[in-house]
């Protein structure tokens, strides 16, 4: 059986492109990594939300092309069952589910106010009110899930695909410097902490490319 590849686009810039690399680092998937540079058109369109649909990252094995990133955790939930990717628990599924649905479907004016940006950092950035809606959901959306489960991963011990969805936007509360209360902001420091997320982050810092449109504070 051929190596599985995994087609992604800026480390630095790419939510998407993270969220995918997480899910198939979790699962324990040998893959090998195809990566598109952010000035591609596709690549950038993705990166700067201006596409209707996004095709990285993409998982390719045994057969397989999966694009969505919701489909790639569900397709490597089917592939590496023990992996742990959701709850075993029906109920804990039934609510990974829904908050990775929610995450990934939502939040466009928190995307688009707080793009991610791994290399920047941006003390004091003045959050519009819309943006700060988003932020007091995933708030919510974090204190619920830590409280049920006890943390340190949104559903307790074990990292599901939860929290591979939601770690792009602990990098944006860092990168725009928004305050955390204890229990969130140890929960952020747990992601920010994991080998995946060090390795993923070191390799941003070294991309030459900027997208000018991202360098900009406003």
């Amino acid at each position: 059986m051929a190596k599985a590849t995994l087609t992604i686009s800026s480390k630095n810039y790419s939510s998407w492109s993270l969220r995918g690399w997480l899910l198939a680092k979790f699962s324990g998937l040998d893959f090998e990594e195809i990566v598109t540079a952010p000035d591609d058109p596709s690549a950038r369109a993705e990166i700067l939300l201006l596409s209707s649909s996004i095709l990285v990252p993409c998982l390719r094995h045994d057969g397989a092309t999966v694009w969505d990133t919701l489909a790639i955790a569900e397709y490597l939930n089917d592939v590496m069952p023990s992996a742990g990717l959701l709850p075993d628990d029906r109920v804990q599924r039934a609510h990974c589910r829904s908050i990775c649905g929610e995450i990934h479907s939502g939040f466009t004016t928190l995307r688009a106010s707080l793009p991610v940006n791994l290399k920047g950092h941006f003390p004091g950035f003045k959050i519009w009110s819309r943006a700060q809606a988003d932020i007091d959901r995933v708030w919510f959306i974090w204190r619920d899930c830590l409280e049920k489960s006890g943390g340190p991963f949104l559903f307790g011990e074990r990292r599901t695909m939860a929290d591979a969805m939601y770690a792009p936007v602990v990098t944006r509360f860092v990168t725009y410097d928004v305050k955390l209360e204890p229990r969130l902001k140890a929960y952020a420091d747990t992601i920010m902490a994991m080998p995946e997320m060090k390795e993923w982050i070191a390799a941003a810092r070294e991309e030459p490319a900027e997208i000018e449109e991202l360098e900009v504070e406003y």
